[in-house]
């Protein structure tokens, strides 16, 4: 399996499902509420149906687990494989209509993500990353070239410098708040969806602690850009972030770390 190729395949889609909710975005829509109690809008369902038709459309065959069709999943394929997808990451910010959402989409290999693709249509820019491809930053528009930018961690900061904190925009925590009092000097970055991850991977910021509720769709293709670009996406205990049970969609806190252990 080639994964520059499939890299190429899947930001394509991933665009695709991108123009689609931005055409709903421009216009008024409709709202629902999820058994969760979480939003779901007519952009989410529009994304899914067009990620879901593509990635089955590829030769691979390789089987897909989304966020808005959990049911419509199996499990992995014999080789441990699966595509993990969020078609709309950032829901409330779309409804706020701040931009700060993405679409997700991964594709994971015996329980890590070793592909992903995360586009921010409002904002014109996405995140692509593969094992042995690397990490990547395309920003597209007016004035942008639509080129691919190799994109690295920062590293930790130097002595006396202030650690940017990147934190969630519409999830605040309250142990967010006792684990900073741990931390160095900081200065805190908000940001939403997806994109938190990403800030961290192309050096912008320094350390993401996610101390809250998230599920793996959320996570998995912004973590493969974070460990292609140098950094590290771990537990509390330490151990990466893993995706070897999909049936339990739920993942434990995490720290996003911009440098390696």
């Amino acid at each position: 399996m080639n994964l520059a190729t499939l890299l190429d395949q899947t930001h394509t889609i991933a665009h695709q499902a991108g123009d689609a909710i931005m055409a709903i975005y421009s216009r008024d829509f409709t709202i629902e509420e999820k058994e969760d109690k979480s939003p779901l809008t007519e952009a989410d369902k529009a994304a899914n149906a067009i990620i879901e038709a593509a990635l089955h459309a590829l030769p691979q065959g390789i089987p897909v687990l989304s966020e808005e069709n959990t049911e419509g999943f199996a499990g992995a394929d014999t080789d441990g494989r699966y595509w993990l997808v969020d078609p709309l990451d950032g829901t409330k910010e779309f409804i706020k209509r701040n931009g700060e959402f993405t679409v997700n989409i991964a594709l994971i290999e015996n329980g890590r993500p070793v592909l992903g693709v995360v586009v921010a249509p409002a904002l014109g820019v996405s995140y692509l990353a593969a094992q042995g491809v690397g990490a990547f930053k395309v920003e597209w528009g007016k004035e942008k070239s639509g080129e691919r930018q190799p994109i690295r961690v920062s590293g930790p900061p130097a002595e006396g410098v202030a650690w940017r904190v990147v934190g969630s925009r519409s999830h605040p925590s309250p142990d967010l708040t006792e684990w900073l009092e741990q931390l160095d000097e900081h200065d805190m970055v908000p940001m939403g969806s997806s994109l938190k991850l990403c800030l961290v991977a192309e050096g912008a910021a320094d350390v993401y602690p996610r101390l809250g509720p998230t599920c793996i769709w959320d996570t998995g293709a912004a973590q493969a850009v974070v460990e292609q670009a140098g950094g590290r996406v771990e537990t509390l205990a330490g151990q990466p972030l893993s995706y070897a049970t999909p049936g339990q969609n739920l993942n434990p806190n995490f720290i996003v770390w911009g440098h390696s252990a």
